[in-house]
């Protein structure tokens, strides 16, 4: 059987850290016998899992736009997700919870559980700052972020690609110009894709041509 100590010290915290085990009191047990509850630090980690799956998409994929990364995140931010996190965790054991939701077999909820590891995240942040509470993040979510980055859509020029190769109408080329002071150069990608020319501008080589592609995807029309 886990305890609250072992926890702790699993995600680095002091085994009696108080922010923890405010973070495993459902409100419904809090309403029985006093004290906090966890949804205020349930709204805390909400925040935090968001901009550390965020963060680390940024960092990981340079070259997806911000609707690609918005998809990717809600695909791995969720509630099935999040809830599959807290019972590797075993949270499900440690919450505290009111007689009627331990009836109702409350800790097996994705619901419960879901908020529940949102809570333990920023009870890791308070107690230790957000570099302490993205490595927890990012240590259960980063396979389920792999698995779907994956999905060519992740990447607009491969889409493009293999689209454009299915079509019979070859390679998509790619011409790039820069403009502007060193300091500031934008950079201008046209692509060429079967009767389509379609240019984005972007801050690097790549991210033009990535943004160019996807520009050339919304104006395909059977794509």
């Amino acid at each position: 059987m886990p305890d609250v100590a072992t926890l702790a010290v699993h995600l680095g915290l002091a085994p009696g850290s108080a922010a923890l085990r405010q973070a495993l009191t459902h409100s419904s047990y809090a309403a029985e016998h006093g004290g906090e509850s966890n949804e205020r630090l349930e709204f805390l980690g909400d925040a935090v899992v968001d901009l550390a799956v965020a963060d680390y998409i940024v960092g990981r994929f340079p070259l997806v736009n911000e609707g690609t990364a918005s998809v990717l995140r809600s695909r791995v931010v969720n509630e099935d997700s999040l809830a599959a996190v807290a019972r590797e965790l075993a949270l499900g054991d440690l919450l505290l919870l009111g007689r009627g939701v331990v009836k109702e077999k409350g800790n097996e909820r994705s619901s419960v559980l879901a908020d529940a590891f949102e809570a333990v995240v920023a009870a890791v942040y308070l107690d230790s700052g957000y570099d302490a509470a993205k490595a927890v993040v990012v240590r259960y979510l980063e396979e389920a972020i792999e698995v779907a980055s994956r999905d060519d859509n992740l990447d607009p020029k491969t889409r493009l690609k293999r689209w454009a190769e299915g079509q019979g109408m070859g390679t998509p080329e790619y011409e790039v110009a820069a403009s502007g002071p060193s300091h500031d150069v934008t950079f201008v990608a046209t692509v060429s894709v079967g009767p389509l020319l379609v240019s984005a501008s972007g801050p690097s080589k790549k991210r033009a041509e990535a943004n160019a592609a996807a520009a050339a995807w919304e104006e395909l029309p059977d794509a």
